[in-house]
């Protein structure tokens, strides 16, 4: 594994466990066991790191979430959270820490939910048939509702979120 690559590993497991804001550039250094010149020198910043691991996290997590369906669309949902741990979305935990203001980090954000919504969008139309803004939407809330929920209530959140889906989806396929 290159240096980069292991760094912005490293760095996604402390700032998912830890936070943004409490994940301090000595920690980086000694859990990657690499000197913080390495380390800027690869990601120019502790915003330019984070933003790295907001980008690859994305990458990762929308490979994974290729649902043509919105039971596939939360049962990856139940999966993610099995493999990689239920503690809410690390884009708006990063996002809330930093109150907005890291232009690297609000972007990141931005290009994940957007990229979230156009695969919602998807598969309304192949659930339903057509594009429905509303119902898009309404999915949108339930997979983030329970991608925050599942932190205190597991699976439960989740299979909450399916259901509800399931329910709206079958409104909007009714004549």
């Amino acid at each position: 594994m290159d240096i980069r690559t292991r760094l912005i590993s490293t760095a996604e497991q402390l700032f998912d466990r830890y936070g943004f804001t409490a994940t301090g550039m000595d920690r980086l250094t000694q859990a990657t066991g690499i000197s913080s010149r390495t380390l800027y020198k690869h990601v120019g910043s502790k915003n330019g790191l984070m933003a790295a691991v907001l980008n690859e996290r994305d990458r990762r997590f929308h490979r994974f979430v290729g649902a043509d369906s919105v039971d596939a669309l939360f049962e990856a949902l139940e999966t993610w959270f099995a493999q990689e741990g239920a503690r809410g979305c690390l884009f708006l935990r990063a996002w809330g820490e930093t109150g907005g203001g890291v232009p690297e980090i609000a972007e990141a954000m931005a290009r994940h939910k957007q990229r979230l919504r156009q695969r919602i969008d998807e598969i309304v139309v192949a659930e339903i048939g057509r594009r429905d803004d509303e119902l898009a939407e309404a999915i949108l809330l339930l997979f983030e509702g329970a991608t925050h929920a599942a932190t205190y209530r597991g699976g439960a959140a989740v299979d909450g979120a399916r259901r509800a889906a399931h329910r709206l989806i079958e409104s909007a396929r009714a004549p």
